[in-house]
């Protein structure tokens, strides 16, 4: 199937599976986006910056809103580009800080859209894991989760389900569901 330029993102609450899955489908040879949150969290914590998502929302955001429209922008090179989380995970965040969203960052949706379809992973307690970057407890991500969902469907995104299946599973559930 020829496709062109189309960006997906796979969602969830933290420790769903989200990134597991994104490493099953670049295995597979499609072009992925990784988490840009987890990844600027270990940034800034090696610097010994307060632009945290619990110390400075509002900086933290900023940076990776920056940071995925930059990676969007990459993906115009790739037929088929995954995404690790995409802007309204960002306005989820804040929504759940009990901030408002910022109009630029409706704007960069705007300016950088996904795919209609959007991939969500429900809370999965059996595989969930604290680490460096993920203190929430098992409750909150279901939480979180909950916000999440209501964010992408608020902004009219289709959500579909993925499964509590293994990786190998859950990378031919996505790629069947857009063949």
């Amino acid at each position: 199937m020829q496709v062109n330029n189309k960006r997906y993102v796979i969602t969830g609450g933290p420790g769903s599976g989200k990134s597991t899955l994104i490493e099953g489908l670049e295995k597979a040879g499609y072009a992925c986006s990784a988490e840009i949150s987890r990844e600027m969290i270990k940034a800034e914590v090696a610097k010994g910056s307060d632009c945290l998502p619990w110390l400075d929302i509002s900086c933290f955001s900023d940076k990776v809103i920056a940071r995925m429209t930059g990676a969007w922008q990459q993906s115009a090179e790739n037929t088929l580009t995954f995404f690790d989380r995409g802007i309204p995970d960002v306005i989820a965040y804040l929504r759940i800080a009990g901030l408002p969203m910022p109009q630029a960052y409706l704007d960069d949706l705007l300016r950088h859209p996904y795919e209609n379809q959007v991939f969500i992973l429900p809370p999965w307690e059996a595989i969930y894991v604290n680490d460096a970057e993920r203190w929430q407890s098992f409750e909150e991500s279901g939480s979180i989760y909950d916000t999440i969902r209501e964010t992408y469907t608020g902004f009219g995104f289709e959500l579909t389900d993925v499964p509590k299946i293994a990786e190998a599973d859950r990378v031919a559930f996505v790629l069947n569901f857009i063949k």
